[in-house]
């Protein structure tokens, strides 16, 4: 009986976890978004020219508020094509490598 249940909360577990982190942003997946599908709407401006573009408390207000995708078109005015489903993930990146971070990404 007892294997029985630290099966079962073992597999609770780890589809708790696996749930959660399907949900949250992922700053690569977000960099990596904003290079294929971002980059080339804003006359080629780099991914941390994007992120430095606000501070951190901007891009957060932005994202709670809803207005994530309007402070993207703040920035490339000319940009076309967005999905929502990128959201999290340019969030969790323009959040990273904001202007008042220090961090810059690798590439």
């Amino acid at each position: 009986m007892k294997n029985i249940t630290k099966l079962a909360l073992t597999a609770l577990f780890g589809f708790a976890m696996l749930t959660t982190a399907a949900n949250a942003g992922s700053i690569n997946k977000g960099q990596k978004i904003y290079s294929k599908k971002i980059k080339g709407q804003c006359a080629d401006k780099t991914g941390a020219e994007f992120a430095a573009a606000f501070k951190q408390a901007e891009w957060q207000t932005a994202f709670k508020a809803g207005t994530f995708e309007a402070k993207i078109k703040e920035f490339c005015p000319t940009l076309e094509t967005y999905k929502e489903k990128w959201t999290p993930h340019l969030f969790e990146f323009a959040n990273e490598y904001a202007s008042d971070t220090g961090n810059e990404p690798a590439c």
